[in-house]
């Protein structure tokens, strides 16, 4: 019997037990589905919170001055660097020719109370002066209203676009556009309303922001010198390290920092918050896996039962096999091989499954859509081979191992 005719006669003998083939291969194919679905789940999500952050900001740097506050480096105290001034910031803009959209902010206070009319917010909102390029770099979107006028931006008009926890408490539902507020002891015209952001904590900054123009926010500052910050959002993500590169080297040349000195300013990656993510999500595969694997085991023993139960039901026919000349290797291959056929039934069934409830679960939990995890296909098909060879090698050596003589005695 060459290995030809064994691989048709276990697919003979799958064929004659139709049942039990389908009950063994459900088995295998709940098993796949728990691994490759907990792992599609988790690949949906994170393409989702990449796809998030890259709305986010998540391919964007800051230019920025350490906060060091007196921090000790070996013994000594760091210096502590004048901050960026509203001429650097600016020059940066104009000079910076990378392929990006490079907005600068300044922070005005963090308790500010926002009047309309007999309404008032608790004194917790925050007021930024921003350019017209903010919201697209920090990836804000504006339930109603506009952004800046080129106009407004240069010409420091007295208007606002406000925070949607703002809106709810000082408009209760009323149209808010156009409408007048008070702040900072001054007077601005609502021209956008930011989306409703949530946050983390009950970090709910961006609801609680109100944002004026550049220009209009060194009118309000007064005497008091501001801090200004740089973002960069860079238009291909593949290049930001180059970005990163060249805005160094420009903006040593602006504030003047001396060759071989360190620079003045701290460039910091957004995307590392998304890293950070991501790292958590490898914890979440690692978690995953080992649920889907023990799930697995589970199902592999079961297997391992089926096989044993199959061998003792065909002694008799393992005794005839043998008296006709089949080698104990014939008959341990016999076995393996419908273990094996078994295994990739359930294997493709669980596969698909996996890949439907897994894209289901990741777009009930986020808004991502249909993810093909092809790595973990091919981790389920390997899988499936193996627990086909582990739980079928078993039941096919006791198989091959029984005496031919007390075999066909076997009633």
């Amino acid at each position: 019997m060459d290995f030809k005719e064994n691989i048709k006669e276990g697919l003979k003998s799958i064929n004659a037990n139709k049942l039990r083939t389908v009950l063994t291969a459900l088995i295998i194919a709940i098993g796949i589905t728990s691994l490759v679905g907990i792992l599609t789940a988790i690949d949906g999500i994170q393409a989702s919170v990449d796809d998030s952050f890259s709305n986010l900001g998540a391919n964007t740097f800051d230019i920025r001055i350490p906060n060091n506050r007196n921090r000790r480096n070996r013994g000594m105290v760091e210096k502590n660097f004048s901050p960026i001034d509203y001429r650097q910031s600016t020059q940066f803009v104009k000079n910076y020719k990378f392929p990006s959209s490079p907005s600068v902010n300044t922070f005005i206070t963090g308790i500010a109370e926002v009047k309309f009319k007999s309404r008032v917010t608790n004194p917790n909102s925050s007021v930024k002066g921003v350019d017209r390029n903010f919201l697209m770099v920090e990836g804000y979107d504006l339930d109603v209203g506009r952004n800046f006028s080129p106009v407004e931006d240069q010409g420091g008009a007295n208007v606002a676009i406000i925070g949607y926890e703002i809106y709810e408490t000082l408009f209760e539902r009323e149209q808010p556009i156009n409408k007048d507020i008070r702040m900072l002891g001054g007077k601005f015209r609502i021209v956008g309303v930011l989306d409703k952001q949530g946050g983390v904590g009950g970090a709910h900054g961006a609801d609680r922001i109100v944002m004026i123009p550049l220009e209009t926010a060194r009118k309000f500052a007064g005497q008091r010198d501001l801090r200004y910050d740089i973002t960069v959002a860079v238009n291909n993500p593949t290049d930001i390290d180059q970005a990163m590169g060249e805005a160094i080297g420009l903006m040593r040349t602006i504030r003047k920092d001396p060759i071989g000195k360190p620079e003045s300013f701290e460039v910091v990656k957004s995307q590392s918050l998304a890293e950070k993510l991501e790292d958590i999500t490898g914890y979440l595969r690692i978690g995953g896996f080992t649920i889907g694997f023990i799930t697995l085991l589970g199902a592999s023993i079961g297997l391992m039962n089926i096989m044993m139960v199959s061998v003792t039901e065909r002694t008799r026919e393992i005794g005839i096999r043998k008296a006709l000349g089949a080698t104990p290797q014939k008959i341990r291959q016999q076995f393996l091989i419908e273990a094996i056929v078994i295994t990739q039934m359930g294997g493709l069934g669980g596969i698909i499954l996996g890949i439907a409830v897994g894209n289901i679960i990741s777009n009930v939990l986020s808004s991502g859509g249909f993810v093909v995890p092809w790595m973990w296909v091919g981790l389920g098909i390997v899988v499936g081979m193996t627990v086909g060879l582990a739980s079928g090698y078993i039941p096919a050596y006791k198989a091959s191992k029984l005496d031919p003589i007390e075999s066909l005695r076997y009633e």
